[in-house]
């Protein structure tokens, strides 16, 4: 799991190579508020093989339903398809096969949606000599990769609410770490995410709770989800809001400042400057990065307060600050982590948001730092579990609110 991990944050890395961001407008739709919304259960990757979060979509008339995973760090959404001309890696749910869909098509190399794919992928589409259909092409860090047909078929989020002419690819060589999913599902802000094209009907923007992924959920929790409107903004106020930041390197990422970080109530001992670095939030990404001095101001802070009641443990994969005890038994002594971005918004952080037991009977700080040199900040979706998180993207703010599921 955490191998895929650190590759992401590379590839965000490589993206990011010039450090500008500004608090730009996305120039969104803005427009007359959309009444409606639609929502979808968000249900932990673990289960098939991932670190991240999937959601049930349905596709194609008859609608069939697919483990999509949900990514707010990719643009573009696709899928396996029959007949999988080179190779599908194994999933959970048959191979989409856009044969037996009524409403399934391909898109012609001419179309504005194959146009705007390299802005999607960062890579140029190509052209089938023999169809004329638009091939894309959709890579990742870790070298992952789909290569498929640029397709359109009616999406289907839940069994009432449609989509007609939902842009996705459909993958006919899909090679790498995707677990046992059937594709993603891009949140990004693009032309061609998920999110852009409901736009026109439910408004831009969105909102989630990532429930916890390795603890199993009582009858009364709360479940995760992910619900797209304007309206899944609602009760606003319950929301301490900051600033989206658009950074013309990335700009389809979501990006926001970071202003401090304190430990039981305690700022680190850091220059404020340290913190001003691009700093993203990724569902895609599972561990939260930071810029090296900001790591081990925040490590040494825990060690502090932890060691005078747990034995250190050698460190496990990408986590170096472990203890010897279960998650369970030292979440209960564990100091809260706050994280803070500019107006007081911000995640304050308990045990199940900061701890990680990789290993039976060794428990880490769920945070790791970056190589030296590299000044980028990654919020994962470790840290925001169980926080609901609305993305207001036409006004171009970020909300914070706890509770919104277990």
């Amino acid at each position: 799991m955490l191998e895929k991990d650190e590759e992401r944050v590379r590839y965000l890395h490589s993206k990011l190579s010039n450090n500008s961001y500004t608090t730009a407008s996305y120039n969104n739709k803005v427009g007359v508020p959309k009444p409606k919304l639609v929502s979808t259960p968000l249900k932990p990757g673990l289960s098939i093989g991932s670190g991240n979060y999937f959601a049930k979509i349905g596709l194609g008339t008859p609608t069939k339903y697919y483990s999509m995973i949900v990514d707010t760090g990719s643009s573009f959404s696709w899928l396996q398809c029959q007949p999988c001309t080179i190779y599908c890696h194994s999933q959970v749910d048959p191979v989409f096969d856009p044969s037996t869909s009524k409403t399934y098509k391909t898109l012609p190399c001419p179309s504005p949606q194959c146009s705007s794919l390299k802005a999607s992928t960062l890579n140029e589409p190509s052209c089938s000599k023999v169809s004329n259909a638009c091939v894309y092409k959709a890579s990742y860090g870790d070298s992952s990769f789909s290569l498929g047909y640029l397709s359109q078929d009616v999406l289907a989020l839940t069994p009432s609410e449609r989509l007609p002419n939902f842009v996705y690819g459909c993958g006919e060589d899909n090679q790498g770490l995707f677990g046992r999913s059937a594709g993603l599902i891009g949140m990004a802000n693009d032309k061609l995410s998920l999110l852009e094209q409901l736009s026109g009907k439910y408004g831009n923007a969105f909102s989630y709770c990532l429930p916890t992924s390795f603890s199993t959920p009582s009858p009364s929790s709360k479940e995760g989800f992910l619900s797209i409107g304007t309206s899944s903004l609602t009760p606003y106020s319950s929301y301490k809001f900051t600033s989206l930041l658009k950074n013309p390197i990335a700009p389809s990422l979501y990006f926001l400042e970071f202003t401090s970080i304190n430990v039981a109530g305690r700022p680190l001992g850091v220059a404020a400057s340290s913190y001003k670095v691009p700093t993203i939030i990724d569902s895609g990404t599972v561990i939260t990065r930071l810029p090296a001095p900001i790591y081990n101001a925040l490590k040494n802070a825990f060690v502090a307060i932890l060691s005078k009641k747990y034995q250190k443990a050698p460190g496990v994969a990408i986590l170096d600050t472990c203890f010897k005890g279960s998650v369970e038994g030292i979440s209960a002594g564990a100091p809260e982590i706050g994280l803070i971005f500019k107006g007081g918004a911000g995640l304050q952080l308990k045990g199940h948001n900061t701890l990680l037991e990789l290993e039976k009977g060794v428990t880490c700080l769920a945070f790791a730092g970056n190589s030296e040199g590299s000044s980028i900040a990654i919020i994962g979706n470790y840290q925001q579990q169980t926080f609901k998180i609305a993305y207001d993207v036409a006004n171009s703010k970020i909300g914070f609110a706890p509770g919104g599921c277990q």
